[in-house]
């Protein structure tokens, strides 16, 4: 990894608090939403995403292989509870002399951008970063991710070009008893969000269940 770092920059300190975008963190059991969602890309959008062609297999081997033991992954679910964006945060190999590292990547359908789905995402890694000794967010793209670029600086972080490609480096400053509670509270608000549009959902089939039902014969 390059051992350049960002500037000493996060988010607003109470940027995360204020955006109510529910992000949630998924398990191993929203691998079938993950692969849904990711399937849902077209080829430019794919290719943005992983920094080349990728065609269905490699996706499915992608999820397949997703460990969430070891990284962490964070959703944003629309209305019908469709996973709409996502994000992989993967913990980098600790390196002896550089700094510990985590790798930020993110998705968002057609559907759910230019909402600020990918800024709460990267501020819900980051704070999650923090709170797990992650010292550098790191970024790498196509330099053509004009989506990500703009993420990117607008979160602050320091953007190197070489060869059509980009890294970009957010320095994140130590974790906090305002961070914990931060986290927790993020988490919470948004288990509360994805019970509340499950209960709608349900309800919404019933009733769509109840007045199909044909009538009665008098």
């Amino acid at each position: 990894m390059h051992n350049k770092l960002a500037n000493d920059h996060l988010p607003g300190k109470s940027s995360v608090a204020r955006q109510a975008i529910p992000v949630r963190e998924l398990h191993v059991g929203h691998k079938d939403v993950i692969l849904s969602h990711l399937l849902q890309l077209n080829d430019e959008d794919r290719r943005l995403r992983f920094g080349t062609q990728t065609p269905d297999e490699v996706i499915t081997k992608y999820v397949e292989h997703l460990d969430f033991n070891k990284d962490s992954i964070f959703g944003i679910f629309d209305a019908d509870l469709k996973l709409i964006a996502m994000a992989h945060l993967a913990y980098l190999p600790e390196t002896k002399g550089q700094t510990r590292a985590a790798e930020f990547g993110v998705s968002v359908l057609p559907k759910g951008r230019s909402q600020g789905l990918g800024t709460a995402l990267l501020e819900r890694s980051a704070v999650h970063s923090r709170n797990t000794r992650i010292e550098t967010l790191y970024v790498h793209c196509l330099a053509s991710n004009k989506a990500m670029m703009h993420l990117a600086q607008k979160a602050g972080m320091r953007v190197e070009f070489a060869y059509g490609d980009a890294d970009a480096y957010l320095k994140l400053s130590r974790a906090s008893p305002a961070t914990i509670v931060e986290e927790a509270a993020n988490e919470q608000s948004a288990d509360l969000d994805y019970a509340m549009k499950s209960n709608l959902k349900k309800s919404k089939q019933v009733w769509s269940w109840f007045l199909g039902r044909p009538k009665l014969a008098r």
